[in-house]
């Protein structure tokens, strides 16, 4: 397989991650995401965004996150993200505890 051809596969992969998770499976939680594999839809607007940075694009977080989301991160929240049960908190909070 040439160079390009990987790379067109891969941002197709990419593509199809972002609308699974953007469009199907609104109901996954960021929080579970994290708890089971350790990355979750904002770890991947902020592996967009510094990819673009390294590209030498100028993107901060939150133009980071409406490109991956497709609206601002708040318009996000508003609409799909629920409350976090306690025991998915206590889960992020021994994996991910506070520095």
């Amino acid at each position: 397989m040439d160079a390009q051809t990987q790379l067109e596969i891969e941002a197709a992969a990419f593509r199809r991650l972002q609308k699974h998770l953007m469009e199907d499976r609104t109901d996954v939680q960021n929080i579970n995401m994290m708890n089971l594999t350790g990355f979750c839809r904002n770890c991947l607007a902020r592996w967009y965004q510094e990819a673009a940075n390294a590209h030498g694009i100028e993107m901060t977080k939150d133009e980071g996150r409406e490109a991956y989301y497709g609206m601002p991160f708040a318009q996000w929240k508003a609409i799909y993200q629920n409350e976090a049960s306690p025991s998915a908190q206590a889960a992020f909070d021994a994996t991910h505890p506070q520095e």
